[in-house]
């Protein structure tokens, strides 16, 4: 992989690679663009094939944070951490003591938290090395488990794509399948179930699964087969790349909207659903509520649930612009969000060069 010209390719501004021999920390830092303030992303850890693909997760994923952040108005910029090892396996409290010590030699130029791998005890060991750990517990002083606002904000979507389809936010009847059922596809099946949706749950953790779908009332899919099942929602919340060329003209269902995090491939992916007639919400504009939660704890005024409750909230009508922008000007909704996004960092970028006297 040529890693200069992968950067070009996505616009990033830097790659870090960060070793620790004696925790055994593999490490990478990306930051994409920092146009609106500093980057701030959490830190996954995932037992990668091989370097290449951990590098690039963390290029896909911070250009996703630059845009997630863009779009719910955050002034921060997209940044990503990936830690290459098996946290079932590699992960210690040394190993994220070590993390630690590198993000606080970055001076704030980083803010980080928790990410698929890592929870937010994790980084409450992480935070004793620095003071720019994010989405801590609440006994360590932080806003809690991110998770809890990504899954309303993820249900808050889901009744805009319900809304845009079937003119009515209303759920009851309709047919969900969540693929990933853990931190965040758990909690947004339960506020699914309430609302009356009928589910199909799928894990690669399937006694995880069963036991959710059992207290439910919900059916069982296994992982092989869950992004097929004939449903009127499909909500991916486990991994992302699984819209591809491959599996989109194999999906049964009118909508994708879930929390996994660059659903889409590559950016052709976007047009494939909107040819089929798949309404799609983009993954970074409806799984913003963690986002929103970990930056309004570095609001100077302190930290207000309220204020993240009512940011979520707005993820619903935020989506509503651009399922109707995308039908305005006959593009993907992908391309639509994408365009609502660059417009604003062009916008604050011209507006950063006026000197404040």
């Amino acid at each position: 992989m040529g890693i200069f010209d992968e950067m070009a390719k996505g616009g990033h501004e830097q790659v870090m690679f960060l070793r620790e021999p004696a925790t055994g920390l593999k490490a990478v830092v990306a930051f994409h663009n920092t146009i609106l303030g500093p980057g701030l992303g959490g830190t996954r850890m995932y037992p990668y094939a091989r370097e290449e693909e951990a590098l690039e997760d963390v290029l896909r994923l911070s250009k996703g944070m630059t845009y997630k952040a863009a779009a719910v108005d955050l002034d921060f910029g997209g940044a990503k951490c990936v830690i290459w090892g098996d946290p079932q396996k590699d992960k210690t409290p040394e190993m994220m003591r070590a993390l630690g010590r590198f993000v606080e030699g970055l001076k704030g130029r980083f803010y980080t938290g928790t990410d698929v791998g890592t929870t937010p005890e994790d980084f409450a060991v992480a935070a004793r090395e620095s003071q720019y750990i994010v989405g801590l517990p609440k006994a360590y002083g932080g806003g809690g488990d991110s998770s809890v606002p990504t899954a309303l904000g993820v249900f808050y979507g889901i009744q805009a794509v319900a809304q845009a389809l079937w003119r009515t936010p209303d759920l009851k009847g309709r047919r969900v399948a969540i693929q990933g059922v853990g931190k965040v596809g758990a909690k947004l099946a339960r506020h699914l179930h309430e609302a009356g949706a009928e589910l199909l749950l799928s894990d690669v953790n399937e006694a995880r699964a069963q036991k959710l779908a059992q207290e439910l009332g919900a059916q069982y899919v296994s992982p092989d087969e869950i992004l097929y099942q004939p449903c009127d929602i499909l909500s991916p919340c486990a991994l992302g790349g699984i819209l591809h060329e491959e599996s989109i003209p194999r999906l049964q269902c009118q909508a994708v909207a879930g929390s996994a995090n660059n659903q889409l491939k590559e950016a052709e992916d976007g047009r494939r659903l909107q040819r089929r007639g798949i309404l799609y919400a983009p993954d970074y504009i409806i799984n913003a509520g963690g986002l929103i939660q970990v930056a309004d704890e570095l609001d100077p005024r302190g930290f207000h649930e309220e204020r993240v409750l009512a940011k979520t909230k707005a993820i619903k009508e935020s989506l509503l612009q651009i399922f109707a922008l995308s039908k305005e000007k006959g593009i993907s909704t992908a391309e639509a969000a994408d365009r609502l996004v660059e417009e604003k960092l062009a916008t604050i970028f011209a507006l950063r060069k006026v000197q404040p006297f």
